[in-house]
């Protein structure tokens, strides 16, 4: 699972980022509020955490913007003790819970799961669609209850796709997804891997599913 964090706190978005990454999520970060509107319009996070009060951008209006260009990715607002308005603005506007500053490690944790399992009927420990089924405790995938035996970066480009079913997908979003904005890979390596996640699936006639949208990117759809 990927996270934004868009704080201008040094200090506590490195804190935050400890914290998850100790979990094992993915995160990426911006200090100010107009570089974390340009990474939350990636639109290859599952959680975003906001602070209200940032710099050239404010929190409000990044939730704003977001929602506007249907960007649903669930955001969890940073707020003051005392800020009940800022909070309220701020459900109002579109977000999806707020925490209180300062916090606890364990409840921050607590949150994010329980937005992340507001996206969908998974479990925390499970992805399906159709006859696939992959597992984030062995990080692997399964078809007919067979396991296609996927490598760190096909598991996530499988995941991403289950999570993203039916829509179409770019290769920038994948790319910037799986292989991260710093990566020295090209970009050519996400059709690299498209065909090696086919190929694990062919075995099951179902290889088709990942379907390529020509000069844009692939979507997960199941086929006849």
């Amino acid at each position: 699972m990927k996270i934004l964090i868009v704080d201008d706190e040094k200090p506590l978005v490195e804190g935050i980022s400890k914290i998850l990454n100790e979990e094992n999520y993915d995160v990426d970060t911006a200090l100010n509020g107009y570089d974390g509107l340009l990474l939350a319009r990636q639109s290859i996070y599952d959680v975003i955490i906001l602070d209200i009060m940032l710099p050239e951008m404010d929190g409000f209006s990044i939730v704003k913007t977001l929602r506007n260009e249907s960007i649903r990715t669930p955001i969890l607002l940073l707020t003051a003790k005392d800020s009940v308005k800022d909070r309220v603005l701020g459900l109002d506007l579109g977000a999806d819970d707020y925490l209180i500053k300062p916090f606890a490690g364990a409840e921050l944790l607590a949150r994010i799961r329980v937005l992340l399992r507001g996206k969908g009927d998974q479990t925390d420990t499970e992805l399906v669609y159709g006859p696939i089924n992959i597992n984030s405790i062995e990080h692997d995938g399964y078809v007919y209850s067979k396991k296609l035996n996927l490598t760190v970066k096909e598991y996530s480009l499988l995941e991403f796709f289950i999570l993203n079913k039916e829509q179409i997908l770019l290769r920038d979003q994948i790319f910037n997804r799986i292989w991260g904005f710093n990566s020295e890979a090209g970009l050519s390596v996400v059709d690299v891997y498209v065909h090696h996640l086919r190929k694990k699936l062919a075995p099951f006639h179902i290889d088709h599913w990942i379907r390529t949208v020509r000069g844009i990117g692939f979507m997960l759809k199941e086929m006849n």
